[in-house]
């Protein structure tokens, strides 16, 4: 392999695409047709793939165009689940989270310490109920096998001790704080580009920009976004992973989506943040808006949990209403006033729960809905995967296809991706010992040392793309020429973050149009 290429198999380009798309559409029937390329489906068509399965899988826009890049960036133990008494949930979230730090993606999913500044809004009795809760969550871990010295223990710190790992928090009346720990992601979209180019290295046929117009359990009409061409693909056995889209192809499914928020701050406004914040939400016992430390010169502020009803846009939109809430839950514990005109960028992402209201008298909150997957066949042989979070996505996507290769009678073994490193992944001694800054480990593992190399053959590649941000011109060009992206908003959007702020992604969109032009330059 080339010290400024990709490993052999993963790269995902235009090239590639245009080949893949014309094989999966001639009339040949693949094992596994997957549809949508969020976090579950990226997932399923990894697995299918890993156990030996032909598998095509589509998205009518590009890799985690769709919840899957709108999360908080975590990958919970199941703390919360405990509180509701969604003891199997809370486990298998544990147990998650132990596979992704430990097997399968530990470059891109580490530690984070967390703390809950003792405020005089935080009474005792509630201090106590989350000690309670951290003490839990710790026996969570320990029950997923997961080791201390990849997530440390909870402990009570003194005021002193808060104010050093949180130093922005109001110092009067402050009786000290609980310092808990769980799994941050480097990036959501990353954790899908990664699972995509692993499945595409097992032979997947990983194809954006590919609508499905209409789905049966022997296939799917779908139309190339790029041309307009439409066109069929014929498979044994197709998955319906569109997530709050799922019940636009299947019939049956029902869905009720929860909006979650959150706000973007640059990092200078809130100052060091050597931990990331818990901040109870005054009247509730167990919601917290989070303070997020990003690492990029942002930090992520959030989140909310609101019903939606009506139609499900591509990208959802913020009211100032959630824009509002969060900045008065901040205000509650913060020395540092956060002002209106201070929030410079926003998200919202929509959850698809399972609606479980059917029968009863009143819905109930989505923050009290069930985060438990399900895997549903339809009358006309569609298989949909729906409900679950983030953490979950493996196994949701083992589920779903276990009920394929029984349902078609597939020949296939059991699945592998517990124990299946994503592409960059290795142990964290090898990882340590990359020539390359550590920032570029911690996005691309073990890739890391190709793409320091691709700026270190031109000193143009090096240089931020944006001032005060340390995403490269080498970055958009490998993401190019090895991550699937097609165009400006995949590059500022999904395989790199800049787009989160407005002004920022004005500022840097002829860069990237630059790094497009150059990238199909080169192709052959």
């Amino acid at each position: 392999m080339s010290h400024t290429e990709a490993a052999p198999g993963t790269s995902l380009s235009t090239h590639r695409r245009r080949r893949e798309l014309a094989e999966a559409a001639d009339g040949r029937v693949a094992d596994v047709l997957v549809v949508g390329l969020g976090a579950t489906g990226a997932g399923a068509a990894l697995d299918a793939a890993a156990r030996g399965l032909d598998v095509v899988a589509v998205d009518a826009h590009d890799l985690a165009f769709g919840t899957s890049r709108w999360s908080s960036k975590l990958i919970h133990g199941g703390l919360r689940y405990l509180a509701s008494a969604q003891f199997d949930v809370a486990h298998e979230s544990a147990v998650e989270r132990g596979v992704l730090m430990t097997r399968t993606a530990p470059h891109l999913v580490a530690a984070q310490p967390f703390v809950l500044p003792l405020t005089p809004l935080v009474s005792r009795a509630q201090a106590s109920l989350a000690w309670a809760g951290f003490r839990a969550g710790d026996v969570l871990r320990l029950a997923a096998r997961t080791p201390r010295q990849v997530l440390p223990a909870p402990r009570r710190l003194s005021a002193t001790e808060a104010r050093h790992l949180a130093p922005s928090v109001r110092a009067a009346g402050l009786r000290g704080g609980l310092l808990s720990w769980d799994g941050k992601l480097t990036d959501d979209a990353r954790l899908v580009t990664a699972l995509a180019r692993t499945a595409a290295a097992h032979g997947a046929r990983v194809l954006t920009r590919v609508r499905a117009l209409e789905l049966t359990g022997t296939g799917a009409r779908i139309r190339d976004e790029l041309t307009g061409e439409e066109g069929e693909i014929r498979a044994r056995a197709v998955i319906n992973a569109t997530g709050v889209w799922a019940g636009t192809l299947a019939d049956g499914i029902r869905i009720r989506p929860s909006r979650g928020t959150h706000l973007v701050l640059r990092s200078e406004r809130l100052g060091i943040l050597p931990a990331g914040l818990h901040i109870p939400v005054p009247g509730e016992t167990n919601r917290f808006v989070l303070v997020l430390p990003q690492g990029d010169g942002r930090v992520y502020v959030g989140l909310t949990d609101e019903p939606v009803d009506g139609g499900i846009p591509d990208v959802p939109e913020v009211p100032e209403t959630d824009i509002g809430f969060l900045l008065d839950v901040l205000g509650s514990a913060l020395d540092i006033p956060v002002t209106r005109e201070e929030v410079v960028g926003s998200f919202a992402g929509l959850r698809p729960l399972l609606d479980t209201s059917a029968g009863t008298d009143a819905p109930a909150r989505t923050a009290d809905i069930s985060r438990r997957h399900a895997v549903v066949a339809s009358p006309d042989g569609v298989t949909t995967v729906v409900g679950g979070k983030l953490t979950t996505y493996r196994r949701m996507a083992q589920d779903a296809v276990d009920a394929v290769v029984e349902s078609r009678g597939l020949r296939a073994g059991p699945s592998p991706t517990a124990a299946l490193p994503l592409t960059g992944a290795a142990s964290p001694a090898r990882l340590r010992a990359l020539p390359a800054p550590r920032r570029l480990v911690r996005r691309y593992g073990t890739e890391a040392v190709a793409v320091h190399a691709l700026a270190a053959g031109d000193p143009a590649l090096a240089e931020p793309v944006l001032a005060g941000h340390p995403v490269t011109r080498a970055e958009l060009l490998w993401a190019v020429r090895h991550e699937g992206a097609l165009d400006e908003s995949d590059l500022l959007d999904r395989r790199t973050r800049i787009g989160l702020v407005p002004a920022d992604r004005a500022e840097v969109l002829t860069v990237a149009r630059d790094m497009l032009e150059r990238a199909a330059a080169l192709r052959p």
